[in-house]
């Protein structure tokens, strides 16, 4: 009998823990497939989205640079992957690939479950509009904070991602606005990093005088890729949190998509901190 199979494309992608999440997902759940991770030339992601589909793959998840590329070859979109034009979930029906975006739910969860933090009423700071950035700005607007800045290096493309979610922010009373790094003003309650400056070692974007006493500095890296940020965040008196609860978190909601069960996230979550501190 065949083993169902499932990957996580990226570039790069040998730090991603998701083969270990679905395998212990798997394992939870009594469901019998195979997960692997899957390096793409930068060039080559619609081909290579195509083989593993004639291989026999039921779905894939999409991480960096990707998420763009992955909506523009989707023949369906859910609603939440059309809001954000960005996917993270494939899935294979026939001839036809399904996309979806599970970003925002997973960063949604560890937000409110894991931290304890309240968006509600809150001044929140994403940093980027790449497809991160673009998978979570729906999901974080439901929530109501007060306000919500998108700050790009590039502000046409913050004013962009802005105006895509602009008749939302409306409707959820939030005030959304787009500014450049360089110009960046203000300060936040919440400080998201959806760069990928983490992975490259580039430095944290911002200046410390973006956070709020007390304030939340969330990096959607995990790992060592996030130390940097996390070390800047303390020193700057805020709490500092990496990316890795919601990694499982949209992983299980991708799982969920894909086998029709949703497996046990805060158990695995527990697990996989205490592997990673383990195996770093």
């Amino acid at each position: 009998m065949a083993i169902d199979l499932y990957c996580v494309m990226g570039n790069p992608v040998a730090h991603s823990r998701s083969p270990w999440i679905h395998a212990r997902f798997a394992e939870l759940t009594g469901q019998t497939l195979r997960y692997d991770r899957r390096l793409i030339p930068l060039d080559g992601f619609a081909s290579s989205v195509r083989a593993f589909a004639l291989e026999g793959g039921r779905g894939c998840n999409i991480t960096v640079p990707f998420k763009f590329d992955a909506a523009a070859l989707a023949s369906r979109v859910s609603s939440r992957a059309t809001l954000a034009g960005a996917v993270n979930v494939l899935s294979f029906e026939g001839a036809e690939i399904l996309g979806d975006n599970t970003d925002g739910a997973g960063l949604v969860l560890d937000l409110q479950r894991n931290a304890g933090f309240d968006l509600r009423g809150r001044h929140v700071l994403l940093i980027g509009a790449g497809g991160a950035a673009a998978g979570v700005l729906g999901p974080l607007l439901h929530e109501h904070p007060a306000s919500l800045t998108v700050a790009n290096r590039t502000l046409a493309r913050a004013s962009e991602l802005v105006a895509r979610h602009a008749a939302l922010a409306v409707q959820q009373e939030v005030d959304l606005l787009a500014q450049s790094l360089q110009g960046l003003r203000g300060n936040f309650d919440l400080v998201i990093n959806a760069t990928s400056a983490s992975l490259s070692h580039a430095g944290v974007p911002v200046a410390g005088s973006t956070l709020k006493p007390g304030a939340l500095a969330y990096d959607m890296m995990y790992g060592p890729p996030a130390q940097g940020f996390l070390s800047w965040a303390a020193e700057h008196g805020a709490s500092a949190r990496d990316g890795l609860g919601m990694l499982v978190g949209q992983a299980a909601e991708a799982f969920l998509i894909w086998r029709g069960v949703l497996p046990p996230e805060q158990q695995v979550l527990e697990e996989l901190r205490v592997v990673m501190r383990e195996t770093p």
